[in-house]
């Protein structure tokens, strides 16, 4: 583990001052996790991991808490969220401000690096990519949210274009890999297990914690 940066240790001092992290809802067990683990000072609050599915209304949500929630922190409050989407839109609202959110053009880089998905990819462009929170929740964020669960005649209008299933394993143990087995069965795909961890997470919420404060303008 790298030394701690400044404003690591002082996240960590006795009566540090707590920090915000607005998270999206498939990220916020895991970040609470790692702030635990690490002994950081921080609060997270989600916003429903449902949003993935209008990632058009992503920006205004983290607009709308990180406004009600600054005046309750010294520091300003992180985003754990990447780019999901919202193609810049979430940025435009970071600059606005003051704000920095996590690397990436999404969660899966987050948690498996930019260069490992894109080489997932270009191995095999019809690629269908799960973390853990979506193996743990597939039938509802996935087979409900599509309505394959009252419509399946519509798995292939969906998945048609897939060839695999690749779950990015932050913490795999027999149950959940029994449930990305279920959930690639239910798109009719086979499924490839890629161990990744939470060290991207980790990284990223570490380098929230160290970023200056942006100017608003």
């Amino acid at each position: 583990m790298p030394s701690p940066s400044p404003a690591e240790r002082a996240a960590t001092s006795p009566g540090a001052p707590r920090t915000g992290v607005i998270a999206c809802g498939a990220l916020a067990a895991p970040v609470a996790d790692i702030a635990s683990r690490r002994g950081w000072a921080l609060d997270v609050h989600p916003l429903s991991p449902l949003l993935h599915n209008r990632p058009e209304r992503i920006a205004a949500q983290v607009a709308g808490l990180a406004l009600a929630l600054r005046d309750r922190y010294a520091r300003p409050l992180g985003v754990a969220y990447a780019d999901c989407g919202t193609y810049g839109a979430l940025d435009d609202v970071c600059t606005r401000l003051g704000l920095h959110r996590l690397p990436g053009a999404h969660c899966y880089d987050v948690f498996g690096g930019r260069e490992r998905i894109t080489a997932l990819l270009a191995e095999e462009p019809g690629t269908y990519l799960l973390t853990d929170f979506l193996v743990r929740t597939f039938e509802r964020t996935v087979l409900t949210e599509l309505g394959l669960d009252r419509w399946p005649q519509l798995r292939d209008d969906y998945f048609g274009a897939y060839r695999r299933v690749v779950w990015l394993a932050q913490q795999p143990d027999a149950e959940l890999r029994t449930a990305a087995l279920r959930a690639a069965a239910a798109i009719g795909l086979p499924l490839e297990v890629v161990p990744v961890g939470d060290g991207g997470l980790e990284a990223g919420l570490a380098d929230l914690l160290a970023a200056p404060a942006r100017q608003q303008p």
